[in-house]
């Protein structure tokens, strides 16, 4: 018995192993760790330093990965490729898990979500919690995709664009204030909508909407030929200087708005109905028509209104 354990002990000495009491981590990591390595032998198509004709690629260094395990954490290796990529099946399960944690975290982080809260969320879970920098490093990784997302090129024509602004509360230098949140929204010759790009200032001024429009223009936006927006000044005149060529008509939903305001509460309903059947008209020439006999129809009780009606015709037909 002591001969056999004698050379049980040389033996396991040989694979960096000891028979203490952390005998079964060193065991487990000893074996994932081979097992790795005999996966990635069969990916590459080749051992450590041995030439192959059937060598897809070749090893390019490590990366350290943990993995806890009821006998306490492993710490592997996992191996690098040069061409292509390589994740251990035996990790798998877990990293699955960790992707749909990451993103109930990256959810909750959009949604506006506080840290305690996400800390909570994730003790509710059944995990050990998560603390404020941790809730910033996996967010880290939006922030990545959202910047590659608005400077990716823009291919193909867009014939009809539409712009718009939102105000959204912003925590800057320790205080939260408003700031513009300007949007262009893009229509395909085939008929897709797409979002092309966006950006954050402190307002709508002409100059921010200017240098916004010319972005999107350095990044391959063509072939526009019709612009809709509100009737804001400054964006109306950097439509002008950027977009030259293209026609711009007012924004429906920001006209009526605008209409309705002047209108009291009571009667909104009945001026909305009367005003919509201008824009369901089958030509322009029937549209105009109508919206003459709107204007006058408002013009003894809304008088503002109407006017402001028959100032519009040409922005919004």
């Amino acid at each position: 018995m002591t001969t056999r354990t004698i050379a049980l002990t040389e033996h396991l000495s040989k694979l960096g192993l000891t028979l203490d009491g952390d005998f079964l981590r060193q065991a487990l990591q000893w074996l994932a760790q081979e097992l790795i390595e005999l996966e990635a032998t069969q990916k590459i198509g080749a051992g450590k330093y041995e030439r192959t004709a059937s060598r897809t690629t070749q090893r390019n260094g490590y990366r350290e990965r943990g993995l806890d395990t009821r006998v306490g954490e492993l710490s592997l290796r996992i191996p690098k490729v040069r061409q292509g990529t390589f994740f251990p099946s035996l990790l798998e399960p877990r990293w699955r898990a960790e992707k749909a944690l990451l993103a109930v975290v990256q959810e909750a982080y959009v949604e506006g979500v506080s840290t305690r809260k996400v800390d909570d969320l994730v003790q509710a879970l059944g995990l050990s919690g998560i603390d404020k920098s941790a809730v910033s490093r996996i967010c880290r990784e939006l922030d990545e995709v959202v910047d590659a997302f608005r400077k990716r090129e823009l291919m193909g024509a867009y014939p009809y664009l539409w712009l718009d602004a939102l105000y959204l509360k912003v925590r800057q230098n320790h205080r939260i204030v408003n700031q513009a949140l300007v949007i262009a929204v893009g229509v395909r010759e085939t008929g897709e909508r797409d979002i092309l790009g966006f950006a954050l200032g402190a307002s709508e001024a002409h100059a921010f909407w200017k240098a916004f429009l010319r972005s999107l223009v350095a990044r391959g936006l063509q072939g526009v030929q019709l612009v809709i927006s509100d009737a804001h000044e400054g964006l109306k005149a950097a439509i002008a200087q950027v977009l030259t060529g293209a026609t711009w008509q007012r924004c429906r939903v920001h006209f009526m708005r605008n209409l309705l305001a002047r209108i009291p509460q009571a009667d909104k309903a009945v001026v909305a109905a009367l005003v919509r059947t201008v824009f369901a008209q089958p030509n322009q020439m029937a549209a105009r028509q109508q919206l003459a006999e709107v204007a006058r129809g408002m013009q003894a009780r809304w008088p503002e209104a109407a006017d402001l009606l028959r100032a519009a015709e040409d922005d919004v037909l």
